[in-house]
């Protein structure tokens, strides 16, 4: 019997796997493969071990359309909706347990979990084929972090999750087989321990590009970090709203503790710590391209970040994704008039949220009307527009047609653009293609009015066109040219230095907040890459936040900017911090049925002024993904996440 389902699993496996490459496949003697027949195959080993790989989420794709557009980063057309974009609907309130979620993690990372484990039980030296016992013990490790990761990626997005750390046999009885969910913070604590036993194991890095990709102890370490930031926070630490106090498993164990707990923010201290010592200490470090004159270039480093390889001196990716499908995002966030689906834009309050370039931010809150407070100090303004260039000291020539590489100086935005976004921070230009923003690829300015050749047409397929008069520009590279299939390559970047720092800073302020000078070191760093003022009270300097409250706020203001549009960090800010109320009601941009260039809210054809695009209404259901209704059916064990 046992044969018979060895021999099952690996026929499943190799139906549904999708590797880069499976010549073996093509090349297997007739009848089946067994076993060992893989595992006395270097090749067939390291396939199968690949394939476990191959659900390390795309942070292009995969989670584009199926996670990161909940949060109010993305605005995806509302126009796609039936064209396999369920966000639009599920952001609208479109959403039950029986409802299908394309991440589907409950569905797929339990196959590559068992099948790790799988690995672990039949993987061996083979001298002859140059595979050593020191092979052996990497291989093992690797598919113990990959298990790890996959039971984190499940936990995080579901709360309640059953947690099965070791390989059943289908023999088994259907109550072996059938378990319900673990407690949220005992199912933390395995994937804690495992992560720091793997990574005694892990090299911190691998210098061969074909290597690159594999799991390292700074990836171990990264995911700990991330986790035991997410464990700390008050969706999961001291949440005494009564759905989850009484929230409890097939056993009638509370799945979480709705008391607070202060050590999980210094668990989260120490993580974070340890992550970025371990970094540091082997060569990572914070992507930055220099001036002529030795200073950092914001545009060219925040811009670069995204696109140049770890072998290439890229040292601030800890966790890469090496094969990614960025075409399908290029795509749809490329401009109508250059042959993209120009309908992948950002919103209107992620504009809002990048500081001027004094490091002050533009605005500091909205009203009961949800109209923008302006912080006047900064210098913001959102009438009218500007009667000179905004030049910078940068190498970044996506600005204007004038701009060069050999100049010191490039103009940023042209005379005449709309004064929301003169004087912004580097980060916004790089992250947002506005009306009126120089597209270089097709050597021309945008132009998102109605009627014109990116915005939205006078009749046809109104929903290619940016429906609030934003794209997103972010990690899409700038010499792709969808027009002569231009997409230069770049890594799928699934966590970077940057984000330690803050993660730091955030855990270390809820754990003891008078260490504002450490907290503000790792604040600083981020700034001074992104080329605003530092906080101090230096000259040069902007004040720094008084108190933990606002250093609480400063550093979540920080974290919107620099890690804006970036995979899974944002929704899980928001889930984290209990601030599910920023995804619920009107959300607006410019005037998608503006035809003129101007500002006067009162006429119509305006298209500078906020108007309402789409109303969305996610709940506090929504802190979860919930567990699909046939789930549920097939194991009487499994209890529906609170509010669902």
């Amino acid at each position: 019997m046992k044969n018979n389902i060895l021999k099952y699993t690996v026929l499943l496996l190799i139906l549904i796997f999708t590797v880069p490459s499976c010549d073996f496949l093509d090349n297997a003697p007739d009848g089946e493969i067994t076993l060992e027949m893989i595992f006395n195959d270097k090749n067939r080993t390291e396939e199968w071990l690949a394939a476990v790989y191959s659900e390390v989420p795309d942070p292009y794709t995969h989670m584009m359309k199926n996670y990161d557009a909940y949060a109010d980063d993305y605005s995806p057309s509302a126009g796609w909706e039936p064209f396999d974009w369920d966000v639009i609907s599920k952001i609208k309130g479109n959403w039950n347990s029986e409802s299908p979620w394309n991440g589907n993690f409950w569905g797929n990372l339990p196959v590559r979990i068992r099948s790790a484990y799988i690995f672990i039980n039949n993987v061996k030296p083979l001298p002859e084929q140059l595979v050593y016992e020191k092979d052996v013990q990497i291989m093992k490790a690797e598919a113990r972090f990959l298990i790890a990761y996959y039971y984190y990626l499940l936990v995080n997005t579901y709360g309640a999750i059953p947690l099965q750390t070791w390989l059943s046999d289908f023999d088994e009885s259907t109550d072996a087989l059938m378990i319900g969910q673990t407690p949220y913070d005992q199912a933390i604590n395995w994937i804690d321990n495992e992560l720091k036993e793997v990574a005694k194991i892990l090299p911190p890095k691998y210098l061969e590009p074909r290597l690159y990709g594999r799991a390292t102890s700074v990836m171990a370490q990264a995911v700990r970090a991330r986790m035991l930031l997410f464990a700390a926070s008050p969706l999961v630490n001291g949440n005494t709203d009564a759905d989850y106090a009484n929230f409890v498993n097939n056993k009638d164990e509370k799945i979480f503790n709705s008391v607070y707990d202060a050590q999980k923010w210094k668990r989260a201290v120490d993580a974070n710590k340890e992550l970025i010592n371990l970094a540091e200490g082997n060569g990572y470090k914070l992507y930055v391209e220099l001036n002529d004159d030795g200073t950092i270039d914001p545009f060219m480093s925040y811009c670069n970040m995204s696109f140049v390889e770890f072998h290439q001196g890229n040292t601030e990716i800890l966790f890469p994704r090496p094969s990614t499908d960025y075409s399908y995002m290029e795509g749809h966030a490329a401009p109508r008039g250059s042959q993209g689906q120009g309908g992948l834009g950002v919103t209107q309050s992620l504009v809002d949220a990048f500081f001027m370039n004094n490091g002050l931010p533009a605005i500091s809150g909205y009203d009961a009307t949800r109209n923008p407070i302006i912080n006047t100090a900064s210098g913001y303004k959102e009438k009218g527009f500007s009667v000179v260039p905004d030049r910078r000291k940068t190498k970044w020539i996506e600005g204007s047609p004038d701009a060069s590489a050999a100049q010191e100086v490039n103009t940023v935005v042209p005379a005449g653009t709309f004064n929301m976004y003169v004087n912004r921070e580097a980060r916004f230009y790089v992250s947002v293609y506005f009306n009126g923003a120089w597209y270089k690829e097709s050597n021309r300015y945008l132009d998102f009015y109605r009627g014109g050749v990116d915005g939205g047409p006078l009749t046809g397929s109104v929903w290619d066109a940016p429906q609030n008069g934003y794209l997103l520009r972010k990690r899409m590279h700038p010499r792709t040219n969808i027009k002569n299939g231009t997409r230069p390559y770049r890594p799928g970047i699934l966590y970077r230095l940057a984000e330690a720092y803050l993660n730091y800073a955030e855990a270390l302020n809820e754990w003891d907040p008078a260490q504002t000078t450490e907290i503000l070191t790792y604040v600083n760093k981020v700034r001074e890459r992104a080329g605003i003022p530092t906080y101090g009270s230096g000259v040069d300097q902007v004040p720094a936040p008084n108190g933990q409250e606002a250093m609480r706020e400063a550093i979540r203001r920080e974290r919107r900017v620099e890690f804006n549009c970036e995979y899974a960090i944002r929704y899980d800010d928001i889930r984290r911090w209990k601030q599910m109320d920023l995804l619920k009601g009107d959300f607006d941009g410019m005037n998608f049925d503006g035809t003129k260039k101007s500002d006067n809210e009162a006429d119509p054809l305006s298209y500078y002024f906020r108007k309402v695009y789409i109303t969305r209404a996610f709940s506090d259901k929504n802190y979860w993904i919930p567990i699909h209704q046939n789930q549920l059916d097939k194991n009487p064990n499994l209890r529906q996440i609170p509010k669902w």
